[in-house]
């Protein structure tokens, strides 16, 4: 089950500090990148449709998969006997807006 991680505000307006970090050490995995690439192009797609695509075994990619889905960047949906994954361009979106900020503050100094 997707069980998405709730990002407070803190009073910079930043994303919480821990909740970018889940995200990104769920990005830090070259196969995990590559899933999310692969995720990307089709609406959804089982574990096996991936498994062919990365020629990983089974299990590795149910192991990323369930990181990627714990850290609410894919969404799992149970269908009959098979999961059906979907990346979270919501998620993604305000991952990406979360570093944005971070870098253009890092960067201009405050």
């Amino acid at each position: 089950m997707n069980a998405p991680l709730i990002e407070t505000r803190n009073i910079c307006g930043f994303a919480d500090s821990q909740v970018v970090a889940t995200k990104l050490a769920a990005l830090s995995h070259p196969a995990r990148i590559e899933i999310l690439k692969h995720l990307s192009a089709s609406h959804s797609c089982c574990c096996r449709e991936v498994v062919d695509h990365l020629d990983l075994a089974q299990s590795t990619v149910s192991q990323h998969l369930k990181i990627l889905v714990d850290a609410g960047l894919v969404r799992y949906e149970p269908d009959r006997q098979r999961s059906r994954y979907q990346v979270d361009r919501d998620a993604l979106a305000g991952l990406s807006a979360s570093l944005t900020a971070l870098v253009n503050s890092c960067c201009s100094g405050g």
